[in-house]
């Protein structure tokens, strides 16, 4: 990458809008990445945003699932999940707080809801880890609420920290292999601000309130309720909400450059290690 792009503005490079699905048990959800459309975006192999206030859609939860060589992130913004696996592990997911799970050599565990009616919101984002990293041992970095701190970033704009640093805040979630960002954007109407980020990230934003202009003055997009945008290379990106605000969340993470082998729950670097995942399953190993 040369000089000039690491220190420019980011452009909206390609939007895409997700596509209604379900998973587990029967849940419903929006895929917005992880479809033929948009296979992956390294280092992120997969986006669902949750959104139901009919328990139909959400009750049945995602019982007993492996999963090997890969971190996954439940961030909620309305709603509780409780989560258990086959380590004796288990915790409570509520409104505003993150789970930062990192697979490794594998775990087998379960999610269900801790609710019979009400608002399930959220997002669930795949990112995978480097090959050397593949076979660590799974661990957990559960974080309530009240342990995501806040930025103000001016006039109408604040953000929840959740990784990485913004504002001069720093958030709760260290020691990810990807270095990654993830910061939830919250502007009111008509309020802009230039996001900071590290030049050599993959970098993606997805609006899940109002709408946006992205990009800097004379090239930006409009980016909608529903959609995301993958940015291009640059130091920082330039977001403003339209005349009713709007809420996003800007994810950034060090791209791996290595062979993806994927299998459902598995994601490896050869085939190879797929069929080796499925065996340990088999076996319990996981």
């Amino acid at each position: 990458m040369s000089d000039n792009a690491a220190n420019s503005s980011r452009t909206v490079a390609r939007k895409v809008r997700g596509q209604p699905t379900s998973d587990g048990a029967g849940v419903r959800m929006t895929r917005v990445m992880g479809t033929p459309i948009l296979d992956h975006f390294d280092p992120f192999l997969l986006l669902d945003e949750f959104r139901s206030d009919d328990p139909n859609d959400y009750i049945a939860g995602f019982p007993d699932h492996p999963h090997r060589g890969f971190e996954t992130v439940t961030y909620m913004l309305a709603g509780r999940m409780k989560h258990g696996d086959n380590q004796g592990n288990t915790g409570l997911l509520g409104p505003g707080s993150v789970q930062w799970m990192t697979a490794g050599r594998g775990i087998v565990h379960s999610e269900f809801p801790e609710q019979e009616e009400g608002l399930m919101w959220g997002f669930q984002l795949w990112v995978n880890l480097p090959a050397s990293d593949k076979f660590t041992a799974p661990r957990y970095q559960d974080i309530q609420a009240d342990g995501i701190p806040e930025a103000e970033l001016g006039d109408g704009v604040r953000a929840k920290v959740i990784t990485g640093e913004l504002g001069g805040v720093k958030g709760p979630v260290t020691d990810v292999a990807t270095d990654p960002v993830y910061y939830d954007l919250d502007l009111d109407g008509g309020a802009s601000y230039t996001v900071p980020l590290p030049g050599g990230h993959n970098v993606f934003l997805y609006v899940y309130d109002g709408s946006i202009s992205a990009g800097p003055e004379g090239s930006a997009r409009r980016v909608r309720r529903g959609e995301m945008a993958l940015l291009s290379h640059g130091s920082r990106v330039e977001v403003a909400a339209e005349y009713n605000g709007a809420k996003l969340i800007v994810v950034g993470g060090r791209p791996l450059n290595e062979p993806i082998a994927r299998y459902g729950p598995f994601v490896m670097n050869t085939a190879e290690e797929i069929h080796q995942a499925f065996a340990d399953y088999r076996a319990g190993k996981l």
